[in-house]
Order: C-alpha cells, then structure tokens, then sequence
C-alpha cells in the first residue's frame, strides 16, 4: 500500500471549479516520490536555488544524493515494502489530500497518477476508484473504474468521474447512488430509515449539497426489487430541502401510473414542501364520481396554506382552504374552510377560526370561532359520522389576565343550536362584548377566618328564533342586537371546624342582575327593563372520611410494594335561593337566566379504591358516586310548568338531562362508575333511577380496551327511556375495534358500526385495511352513511401511501378513523 499527501493549492480550491484547469487524460511527465518527499527535475531545483546561499550548499546535496541513491535502489530492489509517502505543509497554505492506492503510483508535472484500489481522502471526502489521475494545482480527479464517492450522509457509485476535491463540483456517469436523510417521526405520514435511492445517466455535483440527475430513477424501497419509483429526465436535488422532477412519471412495480411535468418531494428532516398535492379521484353512490386537487403553499418555515376543489359529478363543486401558522414561540392560528356549490340544494359551507396566544404580564388571548350555513348542508356532506350528527356550533373568544387572586377577562360567546331540517330550524345566541372581573376568596384578617369574593360583569345579549312558525302556545323570540345585563354578586365565605372529624363551609351571597329587555305574559319581547334581586346560602357539610389501607409486605425484596387504600366519602350540601319572583319574564339567553329559586339538600356518598406501588404516586383505579337532591319547594317558587319540559339551573346541576315534567320533591338517584385498572381497560357506567317513574331512565356505558400495544377497542351503548315529552326516547351502540395505526408497519384493520335499536336503523358502517411496508404501502376502506331523508352514501376509498412524500387516492388523512 502507497500513501501520498499532496497540498492542495489554496488559490484553487477558493476559486470555481470551472476556472480550474481539467485534468488530462494521460500522464506526460512521470514523476516518482522518494522517501516521503516530493522529487523534481533538476532544471526546477536550479530555478529554485538561485541564492547564493543555496548555490553553495548545491554540491553538498548532490553528493549526497549520489551516495544514498544506490541504498535505496538496494532496499526497493530487495523488495522491502514502501514507507508512507507523506509531506505535511504549513496549514495556513491549504488543505491537505491524502493519496493511497495499492498499485504502483508516479507522477507526470502537476499529475499524480495510481492505480489498483485508489483513494483521496480530502476534507472528510473519499474518492475510491480503479485509476484515479490527481492535479495537485487544480485540485482536479479523473477516476475510472468501480468509483466510489462518500461525503457525510451521501454515496455514489460510478464508472467515470471527473472531480474537483476542493470546490465539491464534479460529474459522475453512469451513477447508482443514496442519500441518508435523518427524518423527524411524522403520526401522519409513513416515514421510512431507507436512503433516498437514484440511478442515472449522469450527476453533476455543483456543491455540497446540490445535485443536477440526468435520466435519473429515484425511490426509498430497496433498490433490487422497488415497488415503486419515479422516472425523470432531468431532477434537481438540494439536500436537506428538495428534490425537484421535471416531466417525471409515478411508476408501480415500473407501470407508469401518474405523469406530472413538474413534481417535487421533500429531501431533508422537514416534510413540508410548497407545490400542487397529488390528485383526489374517488366514488361515492351519493356524490358520483369524485375528481380534485389542492395546492401547498409553504413560504416559510412557521406558515403554510392549502387550497383546493373538487368535482361531484352528481352533485356540484366543493371548495377547500386551510392556512397554519406559529409565528411566535407561544402563539398559534388555524383556519379551515370547506364549502359546496350542489345542484339539489344542499349546499352551504362552514369555517373555522383558531388561535392562541400567550401574551406578556400574564395575559392570554384565545379565539375558536366557528360558522356553518345550515345542518342539512353539514348531514349531506361531512367527512365523518361525529361531524355529520353534531347540531350546535360554539364560538368564543376571550382576553384574561389573573393577577392577585382577581381575575379580568373580555369575551366573545356565540351559541347556535340546529333543532330541525325540514323545515330548517335554530336557536341563535350571542353574548359579545362581555367584560367580566372577580375575585376568589381572599381574606382581609390575618386571625379571623373570614373570606370575601365577588363577581361582576356588564354585556350585551341577542337572541334569534329561526325557522319557527308562530302557534297559539308559542312566540318565537327575536331580540334586538344588544340587549344590556349588569350584574354584581359578592359573597363572603366562613369555613367552620367541628373538632377534628368534622368540618363544613358556609356561604352567602347577593346577586343583583339587570336585563335592557323582557318578556311579556303572552310571551313576546318587550323593551322593558327588568331587575333581579335574590339572596344566596349554601352550607356544605363534610362528614368525616371512612378509609383502609390493604397489603402486605412483599417476600421479594427487588419488587416495589404495593399498598391498597379504600375511602368511603360523604357529602351533605344544603343550598337556599330566594328573590326571584319574576321568573317567566327573563328571556333565555344563558344560563344564568334559568335561575330560580330553591330550598334543596343534596347528599351522596363516593368510593375510592387507590393503589400506590413503591414510591409513585397513587392511582385511583375504581371509584363509585352515588348522588340525589331533595327539594323543600317542589314548584322552585312556581318556576315549574306541568305537562312540558323544564329546564332550569337547580335541576341541571345534579344530572344534563331534563327530568321534569312538573313539581318534583326529588331528582333522578345518579350513580356512575368508573374503573380503570392500570391502561389495560377503563370504563364508565352511568345510570339514572327516577324515583317519580320507578324505572331507570338513563343507561349509558363505555368500555375502552387495549391489552396490547396495538389492539384496540371501544363500546358505546347509550339508552334514554324516559318520558317521550322530555327528550326522545334513544337506544344506541357504537363499537370501533382495531389493530395498528396509521404508519404502523404491517397489517392495520379497523371496523365500525353505529347501530339505533329503537329505529331498528344501522346509521354508520366502516372497514378500513391497510398495509405499511418500509417505503410504501396500501390503504383500502368501505364507509356507509345512513341519515334519514338528508343522505344515504355509500362510499369506496383506495389510497397508496409512499413513504416520506403522502397518499395517492381518495381516501384523506383527515377522515381516517386510526
């Protein structure tokens, strides 16, 4: 083995590499390294020794050239092995190329020339070939022959080379060549450790991090046997960012599938690329055949925006926007649209505003505004089953600041809730501007334990009945738009202490409120001014807390101890509202208008079964509520109506659904279970007895499971057998069972159904399977909805997956159910 160091010249290597003088093809001026050193022709030894000085030495290192060259034909003769080859100049003059090769090595001028198994090692550089021809002036290499060339995260394999080591510029032909690209774990996108892989013609380096592929195949499946590839004549690669193909193809199994004239993917850690996405084909029995695209546009690293269309054969157009950004460290903004223009009618649109932000001195902004056209729009072309049954869109938006135990916050609420389709109804609320401030409880005695808080705040409110057609028993209620509330509502709080197992808190309150508008007796809206006084007590008892501790001692020294803890916690909580005699003249904007009065207890007991192992902290794994209300005044001051459904603020505080029909001495018994044993599985039971029916009125359940890493299940089952008058009566299951994830590699399978026992009605029905291998893989789902008159649909979706880039198909990232 030779080695040779060789200086490179600095003038050079900071110059173009097209500046640069090529490297000949064949060597004319054979020269030979001696002992380490560089040798030059005498004529160049006396150009070099002009001084006087070295004129006299000039005799003295011929001779002894003479005498040592005879010693060194000697050795080489002999066959000894040949000594490294080295010359280490001063750095300041340049880098330093590295030479060694296992065959014979001579130098021809400028020209090193070896072969048998080259290489030039340059600045983290390796250049390996059969014959390589090395300028030392220009920094030029001309390699032939198994070539081989290793940067960092790159590799190239070629026949031909011709390189500059200084400036990384060079053109490498017939080239099989990998970039290794470090990627960043994507939950949307199937992301693969595989190189990026290309074979081509010819590559032309023009950097260290920008290549030109000419005639280039390109993939990251294994490139013996891909499953896929795409084909250009001309791609453009800058490493870390980009891989641009010009008139490229999309090829399976190497069958042209998708011609583009102008394709780019990412090539770098980030998997954001600006560029026009891969088209939406499809069919869907309700919307015909499916055809659509959207555009990526990706400016900067903290915004990007998606905009599209699609084509319903049957239906019409649909329109689709997104926008993102993160342009500061704590703040956030998310904007969605999506709106159809359809031939039956249907259409509509809905949008949505999100944003957040975290602000100086404590302050935070949020905002989640939200719009939809209709709900008939909303059933007739939702993406998912949730979104399709979902009749209320919220929209807030508030500025708070905390600072002292007081709290100031400036808001915006919007509440529209769809009640029917045919004829196509609503209730619409708005309570913008709102300003509120309050305290907690702050105590201004340093020995008395005496606390003092307070509520206020001032508004304007609106409300708007859409739809409804007036009756003899009903008006709708149509505001105008800023109807006024002030209210103001201190409280003083008194915690007593009854010995050591006993303790209870004592509360009273004044509220004062003022609406700009009310109703008439007949139900109409009035501009007449309307105030609210009322007084409030609460006493809430906490009788003593029953425990146990369970465990004992393990034998086995190296596992944790677990310990065991039962508690047995009661409640007792007695609460009296009085003043509020005006009840059926406050119009329902919120809740705060379904006060009335009351003189109720409210007890119950809840069970706790903990578990600490070792020294972590304790997990609750089973706890049981058992709750119910008395009420002294059965008419709540004669806020109740018989015969209809009452909603008011003393009922919904033990339970969400309505209950009564009338005067009621006591609410439904709740109870509701919760297990959670340690991630197996959890699950919630809640049930409802009605003492009043003596039946039980409501039975919901959920059980989630998951034994193992990637199986999963969840079952939903939810009854309301009460009163018709109340609410409709419902019988529900939901079940959604599956195994794997949506980039998880192998088999994925997912299956879902809605199903209405009491309409004997399957409303929603899923198959979703797919495959994941290491570059690619297959997505295939069947997906029914059921709807009534709005909307039956049946829909097949295909989706082919390439890893690090996206989906070819129909079927959206957006609408997957993993």
């Amino acid at each position: 083995m030779h080695h040779l160091f060789v200086e490179t010249t600095p003038s050079c290597a900071w110059k173009d590499a097209r500046r640069c003088s090529a490297v000949s093809p064949l060597a004319t001026q054979p020269a030979n390294a001696m002992l380490g050193y560089r040798t030059y022709p005498i004529a160049q030894i006396l150009r070099v020794n002009r001084h006087s000085q070295a004129r006299n030495f000039f005799t003295l290192q011929l001779l002894l050239l003479t005498t040592l060259l005879p010693l060194a034909l000697f050795f080489f003769g002999a066959g000894a092995p040949a000594n490294a080859q080295q010359i280490h100049p001063p750095a300041a003059k340049g880098g330093v190329a590295e030479l060694s090769a296992k065959g014979p090595q001579r130098r021809q001028g400028n020209l090193f020339i070896a072969d048998d198994d080259v290489d030039i090692h340059y600045a983290g550089q390796h250049l390996r070939a059969d014959h390589i021809e090395y300028n030392d002036q220009t920094n030029e290499a001309f390699a032939r022959g198994h070539v081989q060339y290793d940067f960092e995260n790159q590799h190239l394999e070629a026949d031909e080379a011709h390189y500059n080591v200084a400036t990384g510029r060079g053109t490498f032909l017939n080239v099989r060549g990998t970039v290794k690209i470090e990627r960043r774990p994507n939950p949307t996108i199937l992301v693969t450790d595989n190189p990026l892989y290309f074979e081509a013609q010819q590559i032309e380096r023009l950097g260290s991090d920008f290549y030109i592929i000419h005639q280039a195949w390109i993939t990251v499946c294994d490139p013996r046997r891909p499953k896929w590839q795409f084909y250009a004549p001309r791609a453009r690669l800058r490493l870390g960012k980009t891989m641009a193909l010009v008139n490229a193809n999309f090829r399976l199994f190497r069958v042209p599938i998708i011609w583009t004239p102008y394709a780019t993917a990412p090539a770098g850690p980030k998997l954001r690329q600006s560029g026009i996405l891969v088209p939406v084909a499809g069919n869907s029995t309700s919307k015909g055949f499916v055809f659509g695209d959207e555009f990526y546009w990706a400016p900067v690293t903290w915004m990007d925006t998606t905009l599209g269309a699609e084509y319903f054969s049957r239906r019409g157009s649909a329109q689709r926007g997104q926008f993102r950004a993160t342009p500061w460290e704590n703040t956030s903004i998310r904007y969605n649209y999506f709106a159809v223009i359809d031939r039956l009618h249907q259409g509509g649109h809905e949008q949505r505003v999100a944003a957040q932000s975290l602000l100086p001195h404590n302050w935070r902004f949020v905002a989640d505004i939200n719009e939809l056209s209709s709900l008939t729009f909303r059933l007739a072309f939702s993406d998912t089953f949730g979104e399709a049954i979902n009749s209320e869109v919220r929209s807030s938006t508030f500025l708070t600041h905390n600072f002292r135990g007081f709290s100031f916050n400036v808001a915006s609420l919007n509440d529209r809730s769809f009640l029917t389709t045919n004829p196509q109804t609503s209730v619409s609320l708005r309570n913008a501007p709102q300003v509120r401030f309050g305290s907690v409880e702050q105590s201004p005695f340093e020995r008395l334990p005496i606390y003092f808080g307070f509520d206020a705040l001032a508004g304007a409110l609106k409300r708007d009945d859409v739809g409804f057609t007036p009756t003899a028993t009903f008006v709708p209620i149509a505001t105008s738009d800023f109807v006024p509330r002030l209210e103001f509502a201190p409280r003083v709080t008194v915690p007593l202490h009854f010995g050591p197992w006993l303790s209870a808190t004592t509360t009273a309150a004044f509220r004062t409120t003022y609406y700009g508008s009310s109703l008439t007796p007949a139900g109409a809206v009035s501009t007449q001014s309307l105030t609210r006084n009322d007084g409030e007590f609460t006493f809430d008892l906490r009788p003593p807390t029953l425990e146990r501790f369970f465990g004992s001692i393990s034998s086995d020294k190296t596992k944790p101890r677990r310990r065991y803890k039962h508690t047995i916690e009661p409640h007792i909580t007695y609460r009296n509202i009085t003043g509020i005699n005006n009840f059926f003249q406050f119009i329902r904007f919120d809740a705060d208008a379904t006060r009335t009065n009351t003189n109720e207890v409210e007890y119950g007991v809840t069970q706790r079964f903990w578990m600490k192992s070792g020294d972590d902290q304790p997990q609750e794994l089973v706890s049981w509520r058992l709750v119910q209300k008395h009420y002294f005044d059965p008419t709540f001051g004669g806020a109740i109506v018989n015969g209809q459904r009452n909603v008011l603020e003393p009922l919904d505080s033990v339970t969400p659904f309505a209950f009564a029909l009338g005067p009621r001495n006591s609410s439904p018994i709740v109870s509701d279970i919760r297990i959670n044993p340690g991630g197996l599985f959890d699950t919630e039971q809640t049930l409802e007895y009605d003492p009043q029916l003596h039946k039980v009125t409501v039975i919901g359940t959920l059980v989630k499971i998951k034994p193992y890493r990637e199986f999963f299940a969840t079952i939903a089952h939810f009854r309301l057998q009460a009163d018709p008058i109340l609410q409709p009566l419902s019988n529900q299951v939901r079940v959604l069972m599956g195994y794997g994830s949506e980039t998880r590699r192998g088999f994925n399978v997912t299956s879902g159904i809605s199903y209405d026992i009491t309409n004997s009605a399957l409303q929603d029905q899923l198959v979703q399977v797919s495959y994941n291998g290491k570059c690619c893989g297959l997505a295939l789902e069947y997906r029914r909805f059921a709807l009534g008159q709005v909307r039956t649909d049946n829909q097949f979706r295909i989706a082919f997956i390439v890893a690090n880039i996206g989906t070819f198909g129909n079927l959206r990232h957006q609408e997957k159910i993993f």
